[in-house]
């Protein structure tokens, strides 16, 4: 792959993001150093345009109000100001349609919904993912396994190196922990921390237990809980409930998780899963963003241990059934008996080893992984 060719790329959000300004704000999440400083100064007309609240200088203008004279604004970082919610309305209240206003962050940005003051009827959020194979435009199996080995951040994909990949990994967990923890949150035992997030990793693809983790790293349930609600927030992984149907019978209350970068799971089948399981999040989260489906991901296991990797569920309904394997193979048990149940409903079997593809007499779908993933976004 010539990877000169995607430090170019234009990306999947950027011309969301040009349409949406020109009706209201544009709120912009999704992880640290996925590419949304990248995309916005690709949409500034003017380099001046552009304020990070990190920048002392930048900071100073956004407290005294001092906006530069140009079309488009971009606040970047700006959450990290308490009193960012009453400073944003106010300048949109004043300025708006006159200049268009785009903020960015590594937080969630979408939290105010639940709490404080609203800005409701003045925004569009979105939120940008790392790069899929359908972004990259490819269905080569050689490029899946480039994801699997490096993740999907733009940095380390880019440069083409495992060695360097797993470096900026272990870098990122740690300035994610030591710089925009600390900038949200008051954490007084920093090193825990980190060694909760060194441990998830080995948990992907299994039920998230709280109780297990607590006493692994001597911590009560309450801070284990805490602070995987920070590690949520600020992008660094995702949970997953299950689908339940009564009929099913269907567990409850297991959650699975898995990273926005995958490439720091040590196993080749739970990355694998976690590859697919990360793809599908961001096809939910697209058709969420900009059509306003009210689309879920969520898994399947039911108390006689049947389980399929991912459903994803429409107004509590289920829309499609995958499962994810490394070799091609026959249909999972499972994933059969989920479909029998529910016919209607597209059910496929991705495998990242082996060309054989093939549709059953059950409709259930034996795609590569290649070819499936460049279906989504």
């Amino acid at each position: 792959m010539q990877r000169n060719i995607l430090v170019v790329m234009r990306r999947y959000l950027q011309g969301q993001v040009e349409a949406d300004l020109r009706e209201k704000m544009v709120f912009l999440g999704g992880p640290r150093q996925v590419g949304k400083t990248t995309l916005a100064r690709a949409l500034l007309p003017e380099a001046s345009g552009y304020l990070n609240w990190d920048i002392p200088a930048h900071r100073e203008r956004i407290l005294r109000r001092e906006l530069p004279d140009c079309a488009l604004w971009v606040f970047d970082e700006l959450h990290k100001n308490r009193r960012w919610r009453n400073f944003i309305k106010g300048v949109y209240d004043e300025f708006h349609p006159a200049r268009r206003i785009l903020v960015t962050g590594s937080a969630r940005l979408d939290l105010y919904r639940f709490g404080g003051d609203s800005l409701q009827g003045r925004y569009h959020f979105l939120r940008l993912h790392p790069l899929s194979i359908a972004e990259l435009g490819s269905q080569r199996r050689a490029t899946v396994e480039d994801l699997m080995a490096l993740g999907g951040f733009p940095e380390p994909f880019l440069r083409g190196s495992a060695a360097r990949a797993r470096r900026w990994s272990v870098e990122y967990r740690s300035r994610l922990i030591r710089e925009e923890v600390t900038s949200l949150e008051l954490v007084r035992d920093l090193g825990a921390m980190e060694q909760l997030m060194l441990a998830l990793p080995e948990r992907v693809g299994s039920p998230l237990s709280r109780n297990a983790l607590r006493e692994d790293l001597q911590l009560n349930h309450q801070t284990v809980s805490r602070w995987l609600d920070i590690f949520e927030r600020l992008y660094a992984l995702f949970r997953l409930s299950p689908f339940g149907a009564p009929r099913l019978r269907a567990v409850k209350q297991e959650q699975k998780h898995y990273h926005y970068d995958w490439s720091l799971v040590p196993d080749d089948g739970p990355r694998f899963e976690n590859l697919v399981a990360s793809h599908l999040l961001k096809w939910v989260h697209f058709q969420f963003d900009t059509e306003g489906r009210e689309l879920e991901l969520r898994y399947f296991r039911d108390v006689d241990g049947r389980e399929v990797d991912f459903v994803v569920v429409e107004r509590r309904r289920p829309v499609l059934f995958v499962e994810a394997r490394l070799a091609a193979g026959p249909v999972a048990p499972s994933l059969r008996y989920l479909k029998q149940r529910f016919p209607a409903v597209p059910a496929f079997q991705v495998h990242l080893r082996g060309a054989r593809e093939s549709v059953t007499s059950e409709q259930v779908h034996l795609w590569t992984a290649a070819r499936f993933l460049a279906t989504l976004v």
